[in-house]
């Protein structure tokens, strides 16, 4: 994985923080193995790219390097999945919020808040409609060539909102 950091600006805890460009899927899943490390319990995160941009590739990779149960799929059909831990951590829930329509509403009928505070929780196509779940959340957003099925390269724009990832030197998921 390549890597230029951003600067970091700590006045503005929101901006972006790292551009990383991955260039196969086993980076992108290390890249997740790397982002569990940084992760703890309450904490959201939100990917956002394209079909086939690799979201669900980025947390198998979370999923591994938090240490749940069960193999980490798109939860497409069933809207949102929770991997228990295995190693002690915060329990994984998985949501694909493609199909979802009605913003917070329908996703606060999946109860995500109630599971925020002791999970982590990654919603896929989830822009509009979890932001107000928490003031807290990492923001990633996937680029890839489109129309290329066989272009492999991502470009994966982290960025940090709120206090909790303000401190968060996010430079080290490049590494």
């Amino acid at each position: 994985m390549e890597a230029p950091a951003a600067p970091r600006n700590p006045a503005d805890p929101g901006g972006v923080t790292a551009e990383i460009v991955v260039n196969s899927p086993e980076q992108m899943k290390e890249l997740g193995r790397r982002l569990a490390k940084l992760l703890r319990a309450g904490d959201l995160v939100m990917l956002t790219g394209e079909l086939g941009a690799g979201k669900t590739t980025l947390t198998r990779g979370l999923g591994e390097g938090l240490g749940v149960r069960g193999a980490v799929t798109s939860p497409t059909f069933v809207i949102a999945r929770v991997h228990p831990s295995l190693a002690g951590g915060p329990p994984l829930v998985h949501v694909d919020a493609y199909r979802l329509g009605g913003g917070l509403d329908e996703m606060e009928d999946l109860d995500l808040d109630v599971s925020l505070s002791d999970s982590v929780i990654v919603v896929e196509w989830g822009e509009g409609k979890v932001e107000e779940l928490t003031d807290d959340r990492l923001q990633l957003l996937i680029h890839r060539a489109v129309g290329d099925t066989t272009d492999e390269v991502r470009h994966v724009a982290v960025t940090g909102v709120g206090e909790r990832w303000g401190s968060v030197d996010l430079g080290v998921l490049s590494a």
